[in-house]
C-alpha cells in the first residue's frame, strides 16, 4: 500500500494547486511495460533500462511532488494478449500513476482497451502506422508524416526513385503505413504497376525470390528504391540477400523505419553500409544535449559499447514532459496530468524543442541517416520539427478526422459531420 504523505509543493505546483488540493500518494509509481523475452526483447529491454535511468535521476533531483519515484517493472513476453493481462496488472494491482511501454502496434492495440477502460495514461515511444488517437495514450514516436512520407519525398527528390518495392512484416504497422505510402505515391504519379508490396511474417529467412522481383522491377532501367518496414532479424537475410545479389545501396537504395542503432549493435554490417534509416533521432546527432544524454546512459548501463537509440529519445522526451505536466498539476491523477501536457515543450536531442499537440502527438524534426560500417549513421537530411498527424491526409476516410482532446474532446472528429466518432471501432 502506499502510504499518504503531505504534499511538499514547489513553486511551479503550488501556483497550480489549490486550497482543496489533496496529498500525494507516496512512492509515485511508474509502470514499465516492455518484453524482456522473447523475439522483441532485443529491442525492448534497452527502453526497460532507459526508464529506470530516468527514474534513478529525477529522484536524484528530488524525485517528483515531494514523493520518490519507484520504476514497477513487468515482462509481457513479446506475447500481445499478455501485454493486456500486465497492463491490467500494473494499474489495479500495482496502482501505477503512469505506463511507458509497449514497441509493436499489435501489443498497443491489445493494451488499449485496457488503458481506457482503467482511465490509465500509456505513453508510446516507437514510430507506429498513425491512424489512432487515445485520450489515455501520448505517442511520442513518429507518426508516418514524420517518418514514412519524408522518407519517400527524399527518395523522389534527392535520389530520382521512379519505382518502388514497399517490402514489409505482415502485421499493422507496415500493412497500414504501406497503404499510405501507396495512396501518396499514386498522388504523386507514380503508376500502380511501379509500386511493388510484399509482406513476409516475423523472422522470415528465404529472400531470394523476392530480391530477385525487387531487382525485376528495374528490368526497364528506371531507378528502383526499397521502402522497408521490415522487422527484427528478417533485416539481417533481406539485406544478405541484396548483397549477395550484387547489389548496392548505389543500385537499389533501402530506407528502413526499424533499423536503428540497437539492431546494427553486434551485426556485420557490410551489407548495410550505404543504405538509409529515417529516424527522429539518431545516436551521431553532434549536440551538447545529445553528448550528456549518452554520458549519463554509458554511466547508468555501465558499458560504454551500448548504443541510444530512437525510442530511448522518446521515451525520454515524454518522461520529462510527464514529469512536467505533473508538477504544473501539483498531482498524478490521470486527468489532471493529461490537461497539463497539451502544449508541454522539453529540447529535443538532436536540437530544437520538441511540442506536445491536443491532438497526443509530439512535433519532432525528420532525419535520414546512412549506414556506416560501424553500425552508426551519417545524417545526410534533417527538417524543420514536424507536427505529428494522428489521421493521414493520403487516404480519403482519414482525410476528414481529426484529433483534438482538449478544444473538441475527441480522437476521431470529422470534419465533414461535424461529429465525434466512437474510437472503438478502430481497435
Amino acid at each position: 500500500m502506499k502510504f499518504v504523505r503531505t504534499l511538499l509543493a514547489g513553486t511551479v505546483a503550488a501556483a497550480a494547486m489549490t486550497s482543496a488540493a489533496a496529498a500525494q500518494d507516496c512512492p509515485i509509481k511508474v509502470g514499465v511495460l516492455h518484453s524482456l523475452s522473447g523475439t522483441m526483447a532485443i529491442s525492448e529491454t534497452t527502453l526497460k533500462d532507459t526508464m529506470e535511468m530516468l527514474v534513478a535521476a529525477q529522484n536524484e533531483k528530488g524525485g517528483l511532488l515531494g514523493c520518490d519515484l519507484e520504476a514497477v517493472v513487468v515482462d509481457p513476453a513479446s506475447d500481445w494478449p499478455l501485454f493486456a493481462e500486465k497492463a491490467r496488472e500494473l494499474l489495479t494491482v500495482h496502482e501505477v500513476d503512469v505506463i511507458f511501454g509497449n514497441w509493436t502496434s499489435v501489443s498497443r492495440k491489445s493494451v488499449l482497451p485496457v488503458i481506457e477502460e482503467l482511465n490509465g495514461l500509456l505513453f508510446y515511444p516507437v514510430q507506429y502506422e498513425g491512424e489512432e488517437s487515445s485520450k489515455n495514450v501520448f505517442y511520442t514516436g513518429a507518426a508516418p508524416n514524420q517518418q514514412a512520407i519524408p522518407a519517400t519525398d527524399y527518395f523522389l527528390e534527392e535520389l530520382g526513385v521512379e519505382k518502388f518495392a514497399l517490402l514489409g512484416t505482415d502485421y499493422v504497422y507496415p500493412r497500414t503505413t504501406n497503404n499510405i505510402l501507396e495512396s501518396y505515391l499514386k498522388d504523386k504519379g507514380i503508376a500502380q504497376e511501379d509500386i511493388f508490396v510484399n509482406y513476409t511474417p516475423f523472422g522470415h529467412s528465404d529472400w531470394s525470390k523476392i530480391v530477385a522481383d525487387v531487382v525485376a522491377l528495374g528490368a526497364d532501367g528506371k531507378k528502383v528504391g526499397v521502402i522497408s518496414t521490415i522487422n527484427g532479424d528478417a533485416n539481417i537475410g533481406f539485406y544478405k540477400e541484396l548483397a549477395a545479389a550484387g547489389i548496392s545501396a548505389d543500385d537499389i537504395p533501402v530506407v528502413a523505419f526499424s533499423v536503428g542503432e540497437e539492431e546494427l549493435a553486434g551485426l556485420d554490417t557490410s551489407n548495410l553500409v550505404g543504405h538509409l534509416a529515417a529516424w527522429n533521432y539518431f545516436m551521431s546527432a553532434d549536440t551538447e544535449a545529445n553528448a550528456e544524454f549518452i554520458a549519463a546512459w554509458h554511466e547508468f548501463i555501465g558499458d560504454e559499447a551500448r548504443v541510444t537509440n530512437d525510442p530511448m529519445e522518446a521515451h525520454y522526451i515524454g518522461f520529462n514532459m510527464w514529469v512536467n505536466a505533473a508538477t504544473a498539476a501539483g498531482t498524478t491523477d490521470v486527468d489532471a496530468v493529461r490537461e497539463a501536457m497539451w502544449g508541454q515543450e522539453f529540447p529535443n536531442l538532436t536540437g530544437g524543442t520538441a511540442v506536445m499537440g491536443v491532438n497526443h502527438h509530439l512535433s519532432k524534426p525528420v532525419l535520414i541517416g546512412e549506414i556506416l560500417a560501424d553500425g552508426q549513421f551519417d545524417i545526410i537530411s534533417e527538417t524543420d520539427p514536424v507536427p505529428g498527424d494522428a489521421w493521414t491526409d493520403y487516404l480519403p476516410e482519414s482525410a476528414v478526422l481529426e484529433s483534438d482532446w482538449k478544444d473538441l474532446q475527441c480522437g476521431m472528429y470529422n470534419t465533414e459531420t461535424q461529429t465525434c466518432v466512437q474510437l472503438t471501432s478502430n481497435y
